[in-house]
């Protein structure tokens, strides 16, 4: 086994070269369970993309995403006869490298907001048990969603756009008919039906419901799941911690399980 390389870029390296004796220089970005993978040919199993990969360009690109820093090892396999490379550990796989990759951060969707602290339920509690009642949506699920995605900030502004308590972007709360986005009342009622409307879409799943709240639903569909974004996973994470605490305050007794991402 290779000793341990540090680069992104070495990586891509050898999976462009991996794939030069076909006479081309592809590498497959490959989404299997809402986890990302690269290869040298389509896995089996996984929505694969193929990447054309520059002969001589002096840095690679990122095919993860934005996913912070993590450790993984290439695997080589046969495959329909050949020798092909994956970061995916398929059947009949053996380890051909270890690797750490640092990908670029992204842009954060709120920067600086929604720190996880003590619940807050002196935070429009009319507003919240109004579109609670309305929509039938979990008053404490509300709170924790505003609370992750504002930290209740009614004048809150992203650097993407997202409005108000409930962070609405712009699209979205057209679609719901808000007049003012910076209302507390409008921007908690189209945030309650919007997530409404995800839990029909998710059938109650609250992990998925959470990642398209933050993510979008295009972005859960492209990756079957939770995408592999770094922002996203926390968010999810930071909302189900926030949904507990709120169920406490509000005596509520009952905590459910927290969703594996």
């Amino acid at each position: 086994m290779h000793p341990l390389r540090p680069a992104a870029g070495f990586l891509l390296a050898v999976l462009a070269l991996a794939s030069a004796d076909a006479g081309a220089r592809t590498v497959y970005r490959c989404v299997q369970g809402g986890t990302v993978s690269l290869a040298t040919a389509p896995e089996p199993g996984s929505k694969c993309t193929a990447k054309e990969i520059d002969d001589n360009a002096v840095s690679t690109p990122n095919l993860w995403g934005s996913m912070g820093v993590f450790s993984g090892t290439l695997y080589e396999r046969e495959q329909d006869g050949q020798k092909v490379y994956s970061t995916r550990n398929l059947p009949g796989s053996t380890p051909y490298l270890k690797f750490t990759v640092q990908t670029p951060p992204g842009e954060p969707a709120h920067p600086g907001l929604g720190k996880v602290g003590k619940p807050r339920l002196d935070r429009y509690p009319s507003e919240f048990k109004a579109a609670a009642r309305q929509t039938g949506v979990d008053d404490a699920w509300l709170r924790a969603v505003a609370h992750a995605e504002s930290d209740f900030d009614a004048k809150a502004l992203s650097p993407k756009g997202a409005m108000g308590v409930m962070q609405l972007m712009p699209e979205v709360a057209k679609e719901y008919g808000v007049a003012d986005p910076y209302s507390s009342a409008q921007s908690i009622n189209a945030g309650a039906r919007h997530l409404r409307a995800l839990m029909h879409r998710y059938k109650g799943d609250l992990t998925l419901v959470a990642a398209a709240y933050n993510a979008g639903i295009g972005t859960v569909s492209r990756y079957g799941g939770v995408p592999p974004y770094a922002e996203t996973q926390e968010y999810v994470s930071k909302v189900t911690a926030l949904y507990e605490l709120y169920l406490r305050a509000l005596g509520r007794k009952q905590v459910p399980e927290r969703p594996a991402l």
